[in-house]
């Protein structure tokens, strides 16, 4: 097989496993039809099954930036870099 026809963009590995959903059953959204519960957008809950690992991995650092950012989160004994 020549290199020309080497897939660049392997499927996700078989043995890699998807990268769980941060639902935890309180489904609510804002004003910003942003779930309260885990902090994704209506797009992002909807989409999610669709995602990569790497896609769903970046909605995760969206999800804690804005439970920061809205006070959602705290910290444990006192540290914020947490």
């Amino acid at each position: 097989m020549s290199a020309e026809h080497i897939d660049k963009n392997p499927p996700q590995a078989l043995h890699e496993k998807p990268v769980r959903s941060p639902c935890v059953s309180i489904c609510a959204l804002d004003e910003a039809d942003v779930c309260l519960g885990c902090q994704r957008t209506v797009a992002e809950i909807t989409g999610w099954s669709r995602m990569s690992n790497d896609q769903r991995c970046a909605v995760l650092v969206l999800c804690d930036e804005r439970a920061r950012a809205a006070g959602a989160m705290f910290s444990v004994g006192g540290r914020s870099d947490v």
